[in-house]
C-alpha cells in the first residue's frame, strides 16, 4: 500500500458529531423554551388582553341616535317633525380603497362634488372608530336597489333608514323655529367629552332659532348596541342593546294661522311683525320678511343656494324682528308722554303752541314738525299723541332732560335685550349721557333731548323691543319677558314678570285714551284702520328717517331711491277695554306708518280677535 494513504479517525468524527448534535439539541431546547414562554404569555399572562382585542375585532358598540323632540304650535299643529330618509354612508375603517369605492358609488347613484366635499369634511372631524359617515341623503328606491345588487363590491358601504328633520312651514317659521344642520368642525372641537358621547351617531345640531335655544331638551339621550360582525364588517347579530330616550317636545305660543296672516299682510315688503299676548308675554306671531326655506339647511345647503340667499339685497337670512335695529320714531311718544306725567313735567291739560317748528332758547336752529304748518296754537297731550305733534314732544324732551327719559324708558325694555328665548338678539340703543360719552366720545347736547323725545337721533330699537314696550303699555305696566315656548316635555313655562312700572292710574288713563284717539279719533293718524272695526283699538304710528334731510329742505320721496325712503312703523293693542294682543309692525322704506304699517296691524288684530279658529285656550 502507498505511504500517502491515511487511516480514518473515528474518535475525531465521533466528537465532532456529538458536538454538533449537542448544539442542535440546545438550539431546539431554547427554541422550544421560547415557544413555551410565548405560549404561556399568550394563553395565561395576557389572556384577557388578547380576548378583549379579539372581541373588539368582531364585537362593536354602535350608537343609536335618539329621536329629536317635535315642535307644535299652540293649537297642536306640527311645525317640526322627523321624516324617514334612506341614507348612504361609509364606514372608513372597513374600506380598503376609498377612492375606488367612491368611484363605484358614483357609477351606481348620483354623487355630486358637493356631497363628496362634505363627506371629506366630516371624515376629517373627530369621531368614534367605525362610525358611519353620511355621503348621500334621500336615496330613491331605484338607487337602493342598485346598491343592494352591488353589495359584494362595496365593503364598508351602508344604506340605512335615518330620521331627518323636516319643517312643515319652512319659510313661515324660519326665523323663529330656526333649523338644524350638520355638525361642523368648529362645533365638534368645542365639544366636551360628555357632548361627544351625547352626539354619538347624530350628525346634526340646532343651528338657529328655537332649535338652538332648546338643543339640550330636543336632543334626547343616545342608546347603544353591542353587535357581532363578520370579517367584512357586516352585522351578524345584536348581543345587547340600550334604547335611546327621545328628546322632549315643544309646544309654542306661536299660532300658525296668525303667523300666516301677518306674513301675507306685509304683501312682499321687507319688514317685521311681532304679536304678544298681553296677559303672559307669550309671542303669538313673529315674522321677518323676506324669509327662506329652512329645509335647505338640514342635510347641508348647496353652495349655489347659500350664495343666492347670502348675496340677496333683501337679506332673507337676516332676522329683522330680533336683529334689525331701527329708529322707532313716534312710536315711543306714549312712553315719553307718560314720563312727563310721572315726573310732573306736564299735565294732560297743558298746551304748547305749534307753528310747525321748535327753537331751543338762544339757538337759531329750527327743529321741524312733520306737519309743515303745525298742529295749532293749543296742542295738549291727547292731541299731541293722536296727531303725533313733534313740537309738543320737542318741548317736553327739552324740559324733562335725558336722565329722566332714559330711566323711564328703560323700565319698558328700551336699550336692553328682551330676553326672548331665541338666540342672537340685539339690544338696540336707548341713549344716555354716559352712553354718548363712551360710544361717541362727546358730551350730551340739548338738541339730543329733542331727538330722543321723538324716537330719532341715536335711538334704535328692534321690533321685538317695540312689541314688549306696547304690551307693557297695554297691561298698565306689567313688563313680561317675551317667550315663544309654552311648554317643554309637557311642563308649562311660567310667565316671567320682569318688573311692574309704577305710575298713577290717572296717568295710564290719559296715555291709553290718547292712543285710542290715534285710531278712533276724527284726526288720529291711524283713523283709517278704525273704520268698520267691531272692537276698539289703541296705537301709535311712526315714521323713521333712513337718511338725514338738511335743515330747511322738505322730504322728497321721488328724489330718493326706494331703499333710502323712510321706514313705516306702528304699535298698538286690542281690544281697548280688555287688551289681549299687542302688535308691533315695521315696514322698511314704506314711508307712512299710518298708510303702510297700521293696516298690517289691523289685519293681525282681526285674525286674532275675529277668526274663531284662533280662539284657542292657553296651551
Amino acid at each position: 500500500m502507498s505511504e500517502a494513504r491515511q487511516f480514518k479517525d473515528h474518535h475525531r468524527e465521533a466528537r465532532l458529531f456529538f458536538g454538533r448534535a449537542l448544539f442542535a439539541a440546545v438550539i431546539i431546547v431554547v427554541l422550544t423554551g421560547v415557544l413555551v414562554v410565548r405560549f404561556y404569555s399568550l394563553q395565561v399572562t395576557h389572556h384577557d388582553d388578547y380576548v378583549t382585542q379579539s372581541d373588539r375585532n368582531r364585537v362593536h358598540v354602535l350608537p343609536i341616535p335618539p329621536t329629536r323632540g317635535l315642535i307644535y304650535d299652540r293649537n297642536g299643529e306640527l311645525l317640526a317633525e322627523n321624516r324617514a330618509s334612506y341614507t348612504l354612508s361609509i364606514v372608513h375603517e372597513r374600506v380598503d380603497d376609498l377612492g375606488r369605492t367612491l368611484s363605484v358609488l358614483g357609477e351606481l347613484v348620483e354623487v355630486s362634488p358637493t356631497d363628496i366635499e362634505k363627506f371629506n369634511d366630516q371624515l376629517r372631524q373627530r369621531r368614534r372608530p367605525f362610525d358611519a359617515v353620511p355621503l348621500r341623503y334621500n336615496l330613491t328606491e331605484e338607487e337602493i336597489a342598485r346598491l343592494a345588487v352591488n353589495e359584494y363590491r362595496l365593503d364598508g358601504v351602508e344604506v340605512h333608514a335615518q330620521l331627518v328633520r323636516h319643517y312643515t312651514h319652512a319659510e313661515l317659521f324660519a326665523h323663529t323655529i330656526g333649523y338644524v344642520g350638520r355638525i361642523n368642525e368648529r362645533e365638534l372641537t368645542s365639544f366636551s367629552e360628555e357632548q361627544h358621547q351625547r352626539y354619538a351617531g347624530t350628525h346634526s345640531i340646532g343651528k338657529n332659532g328655537l332649535e338652538r335655544s332648546y338643543e339640550d331638551e330636543l336632543l334626547g339621550t343616545v342608546g347603544y348596541q353591542n353587535v357581532e360582525t363578520n370579517a367584512r364588517g357586516r352585522v351578524l347579530r345584536v348581543l345587547e342593546s340600550s334604547d335611546p330616550k327621545p328628546g322632549k317636545d315643544l309646544v309654542l305660543h306661536l299660532d300658525t294661522q296668525l303667523q300666516q296672516k301677518a306674513f301675507e299682510a306685509l304683501e312682499g315688503h321687507r319688514g317685521a311683525v311681532v304679536a304678544v299676548d298681553v296677559k303672559t308675554g307669550g309671542v303669538l306671531a313673529a315674522v321677518s320678511a323676506p324669509s327662506f326655506d329652512a329645509n335647505l339647511f338640514v342635510t347641508g345647503i348647496s353652495f349655489k343656494d347659500y350664495r343666492e340667499l347670502n348675496q340677496s339685497r333683501d337679506l332673507p337670512l337676516f332676522n329683522r324682528f330680533l336683529q334689525g335695529q331701527y329708529p322707532p320714531g313716534s312710536t315711543v311718544k306714549p312712553v315719553i308722554a307718560m314720563a312727563g306725567l310721572h315726573y310732573d313735567i306736564v299735565t294732560p291739560s297743558d298746551t304748547v303752541y305749534d307753528p310747525g317748528f321748535y327753537r331751543l332758547p338762544n339757538s337759531s336752529r329750527l327743529y321741524r314738525d312733520w306737519k309743515r304748518r303745525g298742529h295749532g296754537t293749543k296742542v295738549d297731550l291727547k292731541q299731541a299723541i293722536a296727531e303725533s305733534c313733534d313740537t309738543y314732544f320737542y318741548d317736553l324732551g327739552h324740559n324733562m332732560g335725558i336722565d329722566k327719559m332714559h330711566a323711564f324708558g328703560y323700565q319698558f325694555g328700551m336699550g336692553e335685550k328682551t330676553g326672548v328665548d331665541v338666540p342672537n338678539e340685539r339690544r338696540g340703543i336707548w341713549p344716555s349721557r354716559d352712553w354718548k360719552r363712551g360710544a361717541r366720545g362727546v358730551a350730551w347736547y340739548p338738541g339730543d333731548n329733542l331727538n330722543v323725545a321723538i324716537g330719532q337721533g341715536d335711538v334704535l330699537a328692534t321690533p321685538m323691543q317695540l312689541g314688549v314696550m306696547v304690551s307693557t303699555l297695554a297691561s298698565r305696566g306689567a313688563h313680561y319677558r317675551p317667550h315663544m315656548v309654552a311648554s317643554v316635555g309637557g311642563e308649562t313655562v311660567e310667565p316671567e314678570l320682569i318688573n311692574q312700572v309704577q305710575v298713577d292710574d290717572a296717568h295710564w288713563d290719559a296715555i291709553l285714551e290718547a292712543m285710542e284717539e290715534v285710531i278712533h279719533g276724527t284726526r288720529g293718524t291711524a283713523r283709517r284702520i278704525g273704520q268698520g272695526a267691531e272692537y276698539h283699538m289703541a296705537g301709535k304710528t311712526g315714521t323713521a328717517q333712513v337718511v338725514a334731510i338738511a335743515q330747511g329742505e322738505e322730504y322728497d320721496s321721488e328724489a330718493l331711491s326706494e331703499r333710502n325712503r323712510d321706514h313705516a312703523l306702528f304699535v298698538g293693542f286690542a281690544p281697548y277695554d280688555d287688551p289681549q294682543i299687542a302688535v308691533a309692525v315695521l315696514v322698511e322704506n314704506a314711508e307712512s306708518g299710518s298708510g303702510a304699517a297700521a293696516p298690517v296691524a289691523r289685519k293681525v288684530f282681526d285674525a286674532w280677535l275675529l277668526d274663531a279658529d284662533n280662539q284657542a285656550e292657553e296651551p
